[in-house]
């Protein structure tokens, strides 16, 4: 099939979107490529539908638990053979994962970059038939980036397991210098970019200095009737402020990376299809979501950078309809930015404090550990050792890119079942186990492929069709698997903590120093970037284009700092407009103040009381100290 073949076939549609068949025909063509499109442009087609036009597996590397999995089941959706392979999977698990993409019909493989650390998987694909390695969100390998990830500078040792595989790289947010570095980190053989403009035509920047910024916030989802998201700090806030827009009628939820995984679906769903209004959220929210008519994006705190602040703000007006992202900021926040700068650069005794305590925490001897993947906690973990929030997930970090251990977001993954006998000794064991034969006849009956491969299962499924509670199907799995029949995974909803190497004396423990004062310096000058976007009065458009290095666009003329510019330039024919009006109103009629004011269309009220108070200076109108009139 060509390649619109493909796309109508798949996904229905009838046309790429700009830019798309450019960067899919570049990575057919066998050319190392870098897309930089927009939020919602459209990026995961690119490497979609040309993994599909060639024969073998895409590799696919993306930090984002949440939206591989999105991506795998809408793939699935479409007939497609796709899996992810994420921490918290167990070694067999993986195995078979790996076993299924060399020999079975798999298109696509789903990788979080801590995963290529582990020399199974290198091994495994090595022996894969790869067609295309695509890297999203891949500003993530270069230091420069706002989000840098150490474990994405694995990235090249890929390259080596397929020299002659071409590699799709994909950002919405990079700098002159990410794109450069992105390239150099990923050994392009040639330098191939496809960049859409960062101009959003149909989206107003707005920033609004207010003290009080609930009362602005209730006064824009009221005027805006459309979907909105509100984005905020932390936690504990998206519940406060969520509940305090319920309070002036606004339908409003809340969300964050610490619900369980079928919460945060639910109300997801719910946003999505417009029962509830407007979203607050932390930015754990919109990874993935493509939904188009979103009407605006507040911000209530100041971003750390305009990177993380242009992909959030691009959710809105997707449909290409008129759409606002508003910024309410005060000087506090910049007091907050610059606390919080200081916090994430622990010394150097911090850093290794925090390694010395994981190591008591998971109870790891020295020298032990190496590969082992745990749940972590890093709540708990702080109030044990009574430490910092801040300063020790930076510390861990910097722990991260010196490849000490690694640390993915939470990770949801349901309950797993896989048979590990044969089904001859199953039955032989039903015949032998009257007390277990109806409960395993009812699993295999519910889920086919266990004898092959884990297979998701929902322990509430399996209470209602045998008469048992929850726990005691829990149970039942766990002495199946302690018989050896069966290999059980229970539900995990946590993030995950791995150690690369084996436990070592703090001693021993090399911290890179330059890398930290590295790191320091970008962050000083993304801080800098975003409060200068706030404070400035130019057009919030031109500034965020510069950044992103699109030096000569024009003003947007839709920006609070253009409309401001506009009003004033228009406030001569405006006072004229004013004045007329004034006069009509008056001709024949005797008026109070407050109606005059009221049936003045055009202009301000202080506008207003400028004109009134002219007339009456010039004789042009009179009052009787109740009555205006001619």
């Amino acid at each position: 099939m060509t390649i619109h073949q493909i796309l109508q076939h798949y996904w229905k549609h009838a046309a790429f979107r700009p830019l798309q068949e450019d960067v899919i025909e570049s990575v057919l063509a066998g050319h190392d490529t870098l897309a930089l499109m927009p939020t919602g442009g459209g990026k995961s087609l690119c490497f979609q539908v040309p993994a599909m036009a060639k024969p073998g597996i895409c590799l696919v590397v993306s930090p984002l638990i949440a939206l591989m999995k999105d991506q795998v089941e809408n793939l699935r959706s479409r007939g497609i053979n796709a899996l992810a392979i994420v921490s918290g999977m167990g070694k067999r698990e993986v195995d078979i994962a790996l076993d299924n993409c060399i020999y079975g019909p798999v298109k696509f493989l789903y990788l979080s970059p801590e995963r290529l650390l582990s020399e199974l998987v290198q091994t495994r694909i090595r022996h894969m038939n790869v067609n295309l390695i695509a890297v999203d969100e891949a500003h993530c390998i270069s230091q420069w980036g706002y989000d840098f990830r150490p474990p994405y500078l694995h990235l090249a040792d890929l390259r080596q397991l397929h020299p002659e595989v071409p590699v799709l790289a994909l950002t919405a947010t990079a700098t002159q210098r990410v794109v450069e570095d992105i390239q150099q980190k990923l050994a392009f053989r040639e330098s191939r970019v496809f960049r859409k403009s960062f101009a959003r035509d149909n989206l107003a920047y707005m920033v609004v200095n207010e003290e009080d910024k609930f009362k602005k916030l209730i006064a824009i989802a009221k005027k805006n009737k459309g979907s909105g998201i509100v984005y905020v700090r932390n936690r504990r806030e998206t519940q406060e402020v969520a509940r305090l827009l319920n309070r002036e009628g606004i339908r409003a939820d809340f969300y964050h990376a610490g619900l369980e995984n079928t919460l945060r679906s639910a109300r997801q769903e719910s946003w999505k299809l417009n029962a509830i209004q407007v979203m607050v959220a932390t930015n754990a929210f919109g990874m993935g979501i493509d939904k188009p008519d979103v009407r605006f994006v507040v911000h209530l705190d100041l971003p750390e950078s305009l990177e993380a602040y242009y992909q959030e703000a691009g959710r809105a007006g997707r449909d290409e309809k008129k759409a606002f992202a508003v910024l309410l900021y005060n000087r506090s926040d910049k007091l907050q930015l610059q606390k919080k700068f200081e916090l994430s650069f622990p010394s150097i005794d911090e850093i290794k404090n925090v390694y010395q305590q994981l190591g008591n925490y998971f109870q790891l001897a020295y020298g032990a550990g190496e590969g082992l993947t745990l749940d972590f906690d890093i709540a708990e973990f702080c109030n044990r050792f009574k430490l910092d929030a801040i300063k020790t997930l930076n510390a861990l970090k910097f722990l991260e890119h010196d490849e000490y251990i690694s640390i993915s977001e939470s990770v949801y993954l349901p309950s797993r079942v896989m048979i590990t006998v044969s089904a001859e000794d199953l039955y032989r064991f039903q015949i032998e186990n009257q007390g277990f034969d109806q409960f395993i006849k009812v699993l295999l009956r519910s889920y086919g492929g266990m004898f092959d491969q884990f297979v998701p299962i929902r322990e509430s499924d399996i209470a209602r069709r045998t008469g048992q509670n929850m726990i005691q199907v829990a149970e039942a799995l766990k002495r199946l698997e302690q018989l050896e029949l069966l290999s059980y995974k229970a539900q995990t909803d946590k993030p995950q903590l791995q150690f690369i190497r084996p436990r070592t004396d703090i001693t021993s423990l090399y911290i890179d120093r330059q890398y930290i004062e590295e790191r320091r310096q970008v962050m000083k000058q993304q801080i800098d970037a975003a409060i200068k976007y706030a404070e400035s009065n130019s057009c919030r458009s031109r500034l965020l284009l510069a950044y992103f290095d699109e030096p000569d666009a024009p003003k947007c003329g839709i920006c609070d700092v253009c409309l401001a510019e506009k009003y004033k330039n228009d406030a001569a024919d405006r006072i004229d407009t004013i004045l007329n009006q004034v006069l009509q109103l008056l001709s024949g009629n005797h008026l109070l103040l407050d109606d005059l004011i009221a049936q003045t269309e055009m202009g301000t009220e202080k506008e207003k009381l400028d004109v009134i108070r002219n007339l009456l200076d010039a004789g042009k109108i009179k009052t009787d100290g109740k009555y205006y009139y001619i």
